[in-house]
């Protein structure tokens, strides 16, 4: 592999007497994919700002080769002090910069450049941003949540520029999807220090909880050890004193070494409080409509949800997702159609925006209301600094303004204030933003447990996938269809369709013969040889590409392949492309078939 290009060694670096950063280390090489994973707070935002020279560490060297430039993408990118947008994106370039590339990258960002920058979404801020580092074409791009207030396309399209480009990456990112594309090497901030994995993000989770338990037993035979050396002392010292002085100054080691460990961070403990049964069916939606001056955003929607459903709702910014929440549950009249919602329904949301978060009021009032030191919590009373454990805040955090949390942490607030409420139906508006990957898993599993019924709007496409049962995928003019499962199901859904399509339309001489056929006809009353054939062969196929994707993956795994051989990670790429799409497109053909088996045996 070649030298690196930038260099980080033994940083330290404290706030308020408290060691965030112990001695980290962090080496990037030309063209190199990095992702940088932790809990929030464990100082991931920081090492990126020293790695880019904006901030000073208490000790340590940072070393980058001279002539190499840098970007960087903070979470919350400020363009105060220019007048449009393309303005802010040029005031990145550097001399001999093509300032036509900025333009190019913000038309295909969707936007002009003449936007004001003080009237811009919280999605076209991140959009400007990333045209402005990515514009420079840097030797390192340093990207802190860039995917964050993106909808999918624009996720999809960030996704497809990175892995064009030449520039050595270092992600912070909460969307898993995005981190197992990109990444080629995992860098784990964790207790103060790094452990580096010379593999992509997908094989981290893994290796980490082969750490946490192998510190686990370790921790264990220390205890055991402490106990039985303890046992001793207490028997009292006989004789050959010499030899038991010595192995008692060795009973104050081991405490003393115990006293210092760091262990892991707890786990936050999320549940939510569970109000009373709602009825079978929650929502009936018959033919709703709705438009904005001239401008359909729902057309003739119809949908009915049972209680349990969990549906992920999926679009591009503007496409109406909320729009079509408000619908769904009458907060929001129709122009035509009718709705009807099921009864004993307690309805929670949770707000994409937190603007119902005080940036003055403290994190205790934020829990109470303000009034005293309790929360109720499922009909109950807790102290509020023990519901505050449970979402991994401390105690001394509890007067805190909440102006002063991080992002994942008013985050966690905000879930906190919600499942404190009784509720069957959760209304979740991008509750994955900010958020470490740790809660998301706990999220998940709370979700999968929830007995009622939930609407998750989301550009998150592998928690859709883990939660989701069903998911409402924008069309375009205003229509809106239900694909069974989360997002890859919808996808390869779509894909078959499209597929279905482009064979009648290769052979309309079938395609007339349409519906007529298909009801009363003999062969719709048995599987032809073919069908059999295929339901027969299948699954082997299946095996097969399963086997060639993972064979794929393990390759582009591999440490250094981009950076030695550009030309094979390509190849690779294209390859693990096409071969999910067959995979994909293979297991739909099977499912269509073994439905259609059953019914056919049913009838």
């Amino acid at each position: 592999m070649a030298p690196p290009i930038l260099t980080l060694a033994d940083i330290h670096l404290s706030f308020g007497g408290e060691a965030l950063l112990e001695g980290v280390e962090l080496a990037v090489s030309p063209g190199e994919r990095l992702c940088l994973v932790g809990r929030n707070g464990s100082g991931k935002s920081t090492l990126l700002k020293i790695a880019a020279g904006l901030m000073e560490c208490d000790r340590g060297a940072r070393f980058v080769q001279p002539g190499t430039t840098i970007r960087y993408l903070p979470q919350e990118p400020d363009l105060t002090g220019f007048e449009t947008v393309l303005a802010y994106v040029e005031h990145g370039l550097a001399p001999g910069d093509d300032a036509r590339r900025a333009r190019r990258l913000l038309e295909k960002l969707g936007l002009s450049g003449g936007e004001n920058p003080a009237r811009l979404s919280g999605g076209e801020a991140r959009r400007a941003a990333l045209a402005r580092v990515l514009a420079p074409a840097p030797d390192i791009l340093l990207l802190d949540e860039p995917t964050n207030h993106l909808d999918l396309p624009a996720i999809e399209w960030l996704e497809r520029e990175l892995a064009g480009l030449r520039s050595a990456l270092i992600v912070i990112s909460h969307d898993r999807r995005f981190l197992e594309t990109l990444t080629r090497a995992t860098l784990w901030i964790d207790r103060g220090a790094t452990r580096r994995l010379d593999k992509g993000f997908a094989a981290f989770e893994a290796w980490r909880d082969a750490i946490l338990e192998q510190e686990d037993t370790e921790r264990h035979k220390l205890k055991r050890k402490i106990a039985a050396e303890t046992q001793w002392l207490h028997k009292g010292v006989t004789a050959r004193r010499k030899r038991n002085q010595g192995r008692l100054r060795a009973l104050m080691t081991l405490r003393r070494e115990r006293r210092e460990q760091r262990q892991a961070t707890g786990q936050a403990a999320l549940s939510v409080t569970e109000g009373k049964t709602s009825g079978k069916l929650v929502i009936e939606a018959k033919g709703l409509c709705k438009s904005y001056d001239n401008r359909v955003i729902v057309k003739d929607f119809s949908i009915r949800v049972p209680r349990g459903e969990r549906i992920g709702i999926v679009g591009p910014n503007g496409a109406g997702k909320t729009t079509l929440v408000n619908l769904m549950t009458g907060r929001l009249g129709p122009d035509a159609g009718s709705l009807r919602l099921g009864a004993n329904l307690e309805m929670i949301s949770l707000d994409q925006n937190r603007d119902s978060l005080d940036p003055e009021m403290t994190l205790r009032d934020a829990l109470t209301g303000g009034h005293g030191d309790t929360v109720s919590v499922a009909g109950a009373s807790r102290h509020v600094i023990g519901y505050m454990k449970d979402f991994l805040f401390l105690p001394e955090q509890a007067r805190t303004p909440l102006r002063a949390l991080s992002g994942g942490e008013r985050g966690r607030l905000m879930l906190a204030r919600a499942l404190a409420q009784p509720s069957n139906f959760l209304i979740l508006d991008e509750p994955t933003n900010d958020l470490d990957l740790e809660t998301l898993d706990l999220l998940q599993e709370m979700l999968a447990d929830y007995p009622g019924t939930v609407l998750l709007v989301s550009h998150d496409r592998d928690f859709i996938d883990r939660v989701a049962t069903s998911t409402l995928a924008w069309e375009g003019g205003g229509l809106w269809l239900s694909y069974a499962g989360g997002y890859s199901d919808m996808t390869a859904q779509r894909a078959a369709a499209g597929e279905a399509e482009t064979g009648q339309a290769r052979k309309p001489g079938k395609s007339k013969r349409g519906k007529a056929e298909a009801a009363p006809g003999a062969a719709s009353r048995k599987l032809s040889f073919k069908d059999k054939h295929a339901l027969e062969t299948l699954p082997k196929r299946i095996e097969k590409l399963a086997a060639e994707a993972a064979a794929v993956r393990a390759k582009l795994a591999g440490p250094g392949l981009y950076a030695r051989d550009r030309a094979a990670f390509d190849r690779a790429a294209a390859a693990l492309i096409k071969a999910e799409a067959e995979l994909a497109a293979a297991e739909e053909a099977w499912l269509a078939l073994e439905l259609r088996r059953e019914e056919l045996a049913g009838s």
